[in-house]
């Protein structure tokens, strides 16, 4: 009798498991939140981890140094500055040191953080963002577009923010009819998918108001489905069947491949974590190219079940022990790191395990992006590991004075737009002009000051006219419809 070995799947992954740090390492007496929200309710950067907690009165989230572990006093300073409790946090991907969180007040709020964290209490935010009218559970930076962040509400609206300006620079109020599940920016951050109560998964181009593609009941269960984009262009979706069995499908735009809920996901895996009471298990994945696509390869399993869980930015990771990931769950009163790791004899660098990864180097300016351009992530080593800067003083910029918009439905978005760039040219000429005639170091210091303010507004301003041009291509274009009889 003889025997035909199956053949095995070649994969540098295939042996990666999971390794919860010792009690030591950890985070104890953290009071996480108890909202009935679903969210990772955590956040983490290569210098910080932030952690919704508990707040009386309002909303609070915890913010330590990543080194920190063992007993967190209760006396700790929180960020304290929302009426109501916080929903969801991100950390701001070109500035460790900014973060973002959004409320059921209905606000959502910048926030930047001091190297080395807080001493006392914040409650003054940096920018407050103020558009929604009903609780805000989601927030979801720009990859690659410096200050743009994306909001959506209860009220079943996506907001798109400049908060270097804090002014709202698109608004999509008719591409959902119920509540948003999640919402995630593709690789360059030009189109956005997100899942809705009514089962269907979107694309759309958040800065032309359009949705590009739908997939009606991409998993038939009445429970929340989440979707992600992955580094190709493929999108995940994860969620539930009729009989509330999980599901997980893999979809590029209008093509489908069949197959449960995911947390978060880099260049080649992805982690199924569920804060369903009593789940205690991570399970993680390989996405290829090649059919079936999804291919399952091992599960972490613990005695305690998980509230929810931050996944740590691939800059953070420790290349000297093949670490490629790791997760902070959250407990009841715990924060537990959880690493992945692929085994390897050799102390070297691993190159195949660390590929280039975004930096914090923005692409592209706010304005660059709202104009229209798309750019792929500006990408860094880990050779060596990755050492993170010192804050950016000047990543927000102060909120400029607003000049007041008129009730003209019928002014000229391009006259407009030509308009700012022409006041931008005379006022560097009169700068210019004034340095000339006056002269002096501390004239020019002072002048080179004004410049700035005044091009800040000006930028402001651009951004305005284009994002009110935009509102009435699509109030034109519901008049339209309506005068067709089509509504």
């Amino acid at each position: 009798m003889s025997f035909r070995r199956g053949v095995v799947r070649q994969s540098k992954f295939r042996h990666v498991f999971a390794q919860a740090w010792k009690a030591e390492h950890c985070l104890d007496d953290v009071r996480v939140t108890r909202v009935t929200w679903e969210g990772p309710l955590c956040a983490a950067n290569p210098k910080f981890i932030a952690v919704i907690v508990e707040a009386g009165g309002g909303g609070a989230f915890l913010v330590l140094p990543l080194t920190k572990s063992g007993r967190v006093d209760q006396s700790t300073p929180t960020v304290c500055g929302h009426a109501a409790p916080v929903l969801d946090i991100q950390w701001c991907p070109h500035d460790d040191n900014v973060i973002a969180s959004a409320s059921e007040d209905c606000t959502v709020k910048i926030w930047q953080i001091p190297d080395g964290g807080l001493t006392a209490p914040m409650t003054e935010a940096a920018v407050n963002l103020e558009g929604h009218s009903k609780r805000v559970g989601i927030v979801a930076w720009h990859p690659t577009a410096l200050n743009i962040l994306l909001t959506a509400g209860c009220d079943n609206l996506l907001c798109v923010w400049d908060v270097g300006t804090g002014e709202l620079v698109y608004q999509l109020s008719d591409a959902h009819p119920d509540l948003i599940y999640s919402v995630s920016w593709n690789r360059e951050g030009s189109v956005i998918c997100t899942t809705c109560k009514d089962k269907a998964l979107r694309v759309i181009d958040p800065r032309r108001g359009t949705v590009l593609k739908v997939r009606e009941k991409a998993h038939e269960g009445t429970r929340p489905m989440r979707a992600v984009f992955l580094a190709d262009g493929k999108i995940l979706t994860t969620g539930f069947s009729r009989m509330s069995e999980r599901q997980l499908a893999l979809k590029v735009y209008s093509i489908s491949g069949l197959l449960l809920k995911v947390y978060d996901i880099n260049y080649w895996l992805f982690y199924l974590i569920t804060t369903c009471t009593g789940d205690c298990t991570i399970r993680y994945f390989e996405v290829t190219d090649e059919s079936p696509y999804v291919h399952f390869l091992s599960l972490y399993s613990s005695k305690e079940p998980q509230r929810g869980a931050g996944f740590l930015s691939k800059r953070g990771v420790d290349v000297n022990k093949c670490e490629i990931a790791r997760f902070y769950k959250l407990h009841e009163r715990k924060v537990e790191p959880i690493s992945m790791t692929v085994p390897r004899k050799s102390d070297l660098f691993q190159g195949d395990l660390y590929p280039d990864t975004a930096g914090l180097e923005p692409s592209l300016l706010a304005e660059d992006w709202i104009a229209g351009q798309d750019a792929p992530p500006l990408l860094v080593s880990l050779s060596g590991g990755y050492t993170a800067p010192p804050s950016k003083s000047n990543t927000l910029r102060g909120r400029p004075k607003l000049l007041p918009q008129t009730n003209s439905s019928t002014a000229s978005t391009a006259s407009s737009a030509a308009a700012s760039r022409e006041m931008e040219s005379e006022a560097m000429e009169q700068v210019q002009v004034g340095r000339e005639t006056e002269g002096g170091v501390e004239r020019v210091r002072k002048e080179d000051d004004q410049l700035s303010d005044i091009l800040t507004e000006i930028r402001a301003l651009r951004a305005l006219v284009l994002a009110q041009g935009h509102r009435i291509d699509v109030l034109e274009r519901q008049v339209a419809r309506i005068e067709d009889g089509d509504v």
